[in-house]
């Protein structure tokens, strides 16, 4: 289980991480690429997401409406055209 609390990932590639249970409060995300990533279980309190990109296989801990922290949904790269 990665402890990245604070840690500052803006603008960072993330694409398919597996960040399942990791602890990432405070941890600044704006603008990192989600894609795929798994935060299921992750502790995101106080995470910012402003401009953080994801897609449809990205995994939220359940009930987390990430677009509600401004993450922004895109299309999976795989129907892109």
């Amino acid at each position: 289980m990665a402890d990245l609390t604070g840690a500052n990932l803006k603008g960072a590639n993330l694409y398919g991480a597996d960040l399942f249970g990791a602890r990432l409060q405070r941890a600044i995300l704006e603008g990192a690429w989600l894609g795929g990533a798994d935060l299921a279980s992750a502790d995101l309190t106080g995470a910012r997401l402003q401009g953080a990109v994801y897609d449809r296989e990205t995994r939220w801990p359940r009930r987390m409406r990430p677009e509600r922290y401004g993450a922004v949904l895109i299309g999976s790269p795989s129907t892109a055209g």
